[in-house]
């Protein structure tokens, strides 16, 4: 299709007025939620786990078993360790954060890992160092590293979000235990169990999400009234980093070969337009990431590819239209909380392929760059939901990233019909009577639906 220029937004959006007790509670989920992270950020919460564990311990332990989730395990199993040398699999990560990582870096807690580190971590994995094992009966995102050291034990469970700490435990006493009903972002961000309780602590205008009201506030209404008018010195530090590390990945893995070079082999289809370059950087970024490169990114919903999906084909349709880079960052922020309102439903973890909610943002700010009206921006949700819907997460590897490209182009399409007021019906499948009925209809389906089929396609993957 030829590109059309938009109709710029010729005044400035008045400062948010219309719901402004939501202003905050948008601009700490945005904060939240966009957070660096290295490799994909299952095994990194592994590794962060055994590394808080460590400190928790005050020793080099000498042995350690982790305890995961099915939808860890899932994640975990075919995708490679950054900073490992190519390992792979639950016992390395949590090898690698115990021998090298720094817990206080989190998500990026292997960042420190040297070669020396590497040597050993190979040494103790043919040791059989670490006992990985299923936690049975618990779903979603859970995992339990153990430490020992002679008769000193700590132990460490993260729960819900990749750095959601709820318990810390040494030699039986509970040193932290997250309150029932408390945001898992505003306890897990701190490494060592003497100062984990006060960093823990939150005040003013970064009051956590849960305490500001919860996603239950996110709809598409109102995220576009607040992409229209959040004041971006607000919000900016956090999208400029979003877009400087994940494009750096995403041309990083234009550049070199990583994982099965999905990007690359788009580009090499001679196809150049805006189009086909955004499909490509952003499974390029994904090839990096699933091949161990240890470059960060920032996440979305608590993954790195769908951070990328997020956030690079905006990026790559707003440099093609020469829009304002306010604008840009006001496109991004469109497409993180459309992404994140349909997590909020679905669930962090699912047989839902998260690659979809964040390409439906991506579609849904692509429209924006256009200058397209509410009415449009809910009717792009609503066909990439209808079109690429049934794409399954089989766990984290290679494929990711034609997924990644499957589900924009998905998304670019719903764009392209929604600009033309082409569209699905009311009661056509999962398409509800609006938007919101829609992404709820999703949302059933991803939390509660595809429950019987994540368990087999765990069940497959735990027998392979």
């Amino acid at each position: 299709m030829a590109t059309e220029r938009p109709q710029y937004y010729t005044e400035r959006p008045q400062y948010y007025t219309e719901r402004p007790q939501y202003y905050d509670v948008y601009l700490s989920i945005l904060r939240e939620e966009l957070m660096p992270a290295m490799g994909c950020t299952e095994p990194i919460a592994v590794a962060y786990a055994a590394a808080l564990a460590r400190e928790t311990l005050g020793a080099r332990p000498e042995r350690a078993r982790i305890n995961c989730s099915a939808n860890i395990i899932k994640n975990v199993k075919s995708v490679t360790v950054p900073n490992t040398g190519g390992l792979q699999g639950i016992a390395a990560a949590a090898t690698a954060g115990i021998v090298g990582g720094t817990a206080s870096a989190k998500l990026e807690v292997l960042e420190s890992v040297t070669e020396e580190n590497r040597t050993e971590i190979r040494k103790l994995l043919a040791e059989n160092y670490c006992e990985a094992s299923l936690a049975e009966g618990i779903e979603g995102l859970y995992i339990e590293a153990i430490v020992t050291a002679g008769d000193q034990r700590a132990e460490v469970i993260i729960s819900e979000t990749h750095t959601g700490v709820a318990r810390i435990r040494k030699n039986g006493v509970t040193i932290f235990e997250r309150d029932a009903g408390s945001s898992p972002s505003a306890t897990g961000g701190n490494a060592g169990a003497a100062s984990f309780a006060a960093a823990s602590s939150v005040s003013g205008a970064t009051r956590t999400a849960a305490e500001a009201g919860t996603y239950a506030a996110l709809n598409v209404h109102d995220i576009i009234a607040f992409a229209n008018s959040v004041e971006i010195d607000h919000i900016a530090d956090v999208l400029e980093r979003q877009i400087h590390m994940n494009e750096a990945i995403a041309d990083e893995g234009l550049a070199n070969r990583w994982g099965a070079s999905v990007g690359k082999t788009i580009l090499e289809r001679g196809d150049s337009s805006v189009s086909a370059r955004a499909r490509a950087k952003t499974a390029a970024g994904s090839d990096a990431r699933m091949g161990g490169c240890p470059m960060p990114v920032v996440i979305n919903s608590g993954s790195g590819n769908q951070g990328l999906t997020v956030s690079l084909p905006v990026v790559e349709y707003a440099r093609e239209l020469g829009v304002s880079h306010e604008r840009l960052l006001r496109a991004l922020v469109l497409s993180n909380l459309v992404a994140l309102e349909q997590k909020s439903q679905i669930g962090k973890l699912s047989a839902y392929c998260g690659a979809v909610s964040a390409a439906v943002g991506s579609g849904a700010a692509i429209t924006y760059l256009y200058g397209g009206s509410e009415e449009r921006i809910a009717a792009t949700i609503t066909n990439a939901i209808a079109t690429s819907s049934g794409i399954l997460c089989d766990g984290a590897k290679s494929s990711c990233a034609a997924k990644i490209a499957t589900a924009l182009e998905s998304a670019i399409l719903a764009h392209d019909m929604s600009a033309r007021g082409r569209g699905f019906s009311p009661g056509e499948g999962l398409v509800g009577e609006n938007v919101e009925q829609t992404i709820r209809n999703i949302g059933h389906v991803g939390s509660v639906g595809m429950r019987p089929t994540d368990l087999d396609i765990i069940d497959i993957m735990l027998r392979t």
